[in-house]
């Protein structure tokens, strides 16, 4: 198994009660005038020391992510803390999950720097890629309309750009590049591997499978995570090859504590992204119209429309029972991710150990906590079920599509 450390890098030092002033709404449009450049730094500098020990503590990865306009997640660049990572850490894979390739308008020169960040690290780079949330949309003045097309044409233009020597013209329905010929790039070949993160979108499940791709579940309940892996698998027969473990990867949150009433304690921070201290966004903001597809967007009309009852996420203490929290001693965490494991068979798995107001100091506690007793453990319920990852497999980056690009791009 490929084992990750994770944290969204919440901006916590924020009031709070001026967010539930306004409806608790805190993604897009709850004012930067409340923003602490102060603190901000303190957190940055917190958030690498973690991800140094992560290294130190014996994880194989270190899971990176961006988001916009809100306090849930510091990273405005997943790219800018790769490069510090790059240089910092010696030995952990860097994996982006993921870039939001609509939100670029160059392409290429997002492939310049992930070929950067693979030639710094000496080849550790994970090269994630994500369609954006629908605030994003919004908050970068791009069309949602077009999120998918700019996605799979951003990607088809890196993959050849990092593929095919230049110079070359790439003349696509978003992006026109008269000379493609960058000076940077990835040491590794053909190119970084690319994994896909996501929740329950069926067309990116397919569009993964298709490529090859990895594709990582983020924190799907255990019924939600075996479908997506049945899509996946009949999509992967379907072109031609047989999927496993080595392409299917979940995102956990699990906190570890010295005690169980400690790290319950601390867990609770996981409601954080859930309404008990921020809410991510109004729910017309994040379903921009044209973003979902037809049939998602036709369930979010019936909601809104009130003929459906809304998405409420189940109480902490539902989560707990549900496995979609983890927390305790790291006897009783070790206990529950064995049943977690045993039912979604992931070969790749990140662990959400830290989020909300959760104290530097029990951060570093759950970090060491997690590599000295749990990911041992972990790591032998992995040669027990038998789950791979794709480095143990040495299984292809992807599916050779350098014939379709070139169609494509004329």
């Amino acid at each position: 198994m490929h084992l990750m450390y994770f944290t969204e890098q919440p901006m916590s030092a924020y009031p709070v009660e001026e967010a539930k002033r306004g409806g608790n709404i805190t993604s897009l449009m709850f004012s930067n005038k409340h923003y602490d450049p102060v603190a901000a730094s303190r957190l940055y500098n917190g958030y690498i020391d973690d991800y140094v020990l992560a290294e130190e503590s014996g994880f194989d990865g270190i899971m990176l992510n961006e988001h916009h306009n809100g306090p849930f997640c510091m990273q405005a660049k997943a790219n800018i803390m790769a490069s510090v990572l790059a240089a910092k850490t010696k030995r952990v894979k860097i994996v982006i999950l993921g870039n939001p390739l609509p939100l670029s308008e160059n392409p290429v020169r997002l492939a310049e720097e992930l070929a950067m960040i693979d030639l710094i690290s000496k080849g550790r780079l994970v090269s994630g890629f994500v369609r954006g949330a629908g605030v994003e949309q919004l908050a970068t003045s791009v069309n949602p309309t077009y999120n998918r097309e700019r996605f799979e044409e951003a990607h088809d233009l890196i993959i050849r750009t990092w593929t095919e020597r230049g110079p070359f013209r790439w003349e696509g329905a978003h992006y026109q590049n008269r000379v493609v010929n960058p000076w940077a790039l990835p040491l590794q070949q053909p190119h970084p591997r690319i994994w896909i993160p996501g929740v329950v979108s069926t067309e990116t499940v397919l569009w993964s499978a298709r490529h090859r791709y990895p594709y990582i579940a983020l924190n799907t309940t255990i019924e939600m995570t075996k479908k997506l892996w049945d899509t996946y698998d009949n999509a992967a027969a379907d072109a031609g090859y047989k999927s496993g473990p080595e392409q299917h990867g979940y995102l956990l949150r699990c906190h570890v504590a010295e005690t169980d009433e400690k790290a319950l304690e601390n867990a609770r921070n996981f409601m954080w992204m859930q309404g008990e201290f921020i809410g991510v966004g109004h729910p017309v903001w994040a379903n921009p119209t044209g973003y979902y597809s037809p049939s998602m967007r036709k369930t979010f009309v019936q909601i809104v429309a009130g003929r459906m009852p809304p998405y409420v996420p189940n109480s902490y203490e539902t989560q707990l029972e549900n496995l979609e929290i983890i927390a305790g001693s790291p006897k009783t965490v070790i206990a529950k991710l064995r049943k977690l494991i045993s039912e979604t068979r992931p070969g790749i798995m990140s662990f959400w150990a830290n989020d909300g107001f959760i104290s530097h100091a029990d951060a570093q506690t759950c970090i060491r906590l997690l590599g000295q007793e749990v990911l041992p453990a972990v790591r032998e319920m992995g040669r027990e079920f038998g789950l791979n990852s794709p480095f143990d497999l040495n299984t292809p980056v992807s599916l050779d599509f350098s014939t379709d690009l070139k169609k494509k791009a004329g």
